[in-house]
Parts: C-alpha cells; sequence; structure tokens
C-alpha cells in the first residue's frame, strides 16, 4: 500500500507542477484575458477534484505504513476540497466584482488570491517532504 500511495503522491506533486509551470503559463500567453478566465474557471474544479481523489486516496493508503504521511496528505486533500468549495467560489465572485469597477473588491481578490496560491505552496512542500522522508527511510 506505501508504494500505491507513493505513486498517488508523486502524481499529485506532477500535476501540481504541471498546471502551475505549463498549463497556467499557456492558458495567458495564448488566449486573451477574458477567454482564459473562462477556460480556467471550467478547468480548476477538474483539477481541483483530481487533487483531492489523488491526495485522498493516497490518505487511505498511507494510514498503515505511515501515519505521518497520512497525515500530510489528508491536510492536502481537506485543504483542496476547502480551496475548491469555499475560496475559489469567493474568489470568483471578487474577480467578476473587480472587473465591474469594485476596487474595493479587487484588493480583496489579490488577498484571496495570494491565500490560495500559499495554501498551494504549502501543500508542494507537504508532498515533497513525504517523498523525501520516505527516500530517506528507504535508504537507511
Amino acid at each position: 500500500m506505501e508504494t500505491i500511495a507513493l505513486y498517488l503522491t508523486s502524481g499529485v506533486l506532477g500535476g501540481m507542477v504541471f498546471f502551475a509551470s505549463v498549463v497556467a503559463p499557456t492558458v495567458f500567453q495564448t488566449l486573451p484575458p477574458e477567454k482564459a478566465g473562462i477556460f480556467l474557471r471550467a478547468l480548476f474544479p477538474k483539477y481541483y477534484l483530481a487533487l483531492i481523489g489523488g491526495s485522498g486516496f493516497a490518505t487511505f493508503c498511507f494510514i498503515g505504513p505511515s501515519v505521518v504521511s497520512a497525515l500530510a496528505t489528508g491536510s492536502v486533500a481537506i485543504s483542496t476540497l476547502w480551496v475548491r468549495q469555499i475560496l475559489v467560489p469567493k474568489i470568483n465572485r471578487l474577480r467578476d466584482s473587480e472587473l465591474g469597477g469594485d476596487a474595493i473588491a479587487g484588493r480583496d481578490f489579490a488577498r484571496l488570491h495570494r491565500i490560495s496560491v500559499i495554501i498551494n505552496l504549502i501543500q508542494f512542500v507537504l508532498l515533497i517532504g513525504i517523498l523525501v522522508l520516505h527516500q530517506t527511510l528507504a535508504k537507511a
């Protein structure tokens, strides 16, 4: 089960890296801003479901072999669920208000977007930490 969990963890991390380093920049370089926003709003829910599913399944696979890793992947799954269900809808509403001319909404959008980026960075660190921990333990 640990091997499956490590593959899932690697896949989730790889998906996050690919999305941040390839998909998002390509969308913004290729499409006009309004089309890019529409495309990403359609893509993000599916992206988050993949992260929730992968990290959630990894959590169950890690429960026996590594409680620490289970807690870390569980944290990724739960935080991603919160981002998908709570934070992103607020971000989208604020962005729409900002585009409608509401400067305060623009400030709030920037703050919440920054929070989502920080959560994503923490998730990266947790997933990398799991892989490093298991690699270190495998060498011992």
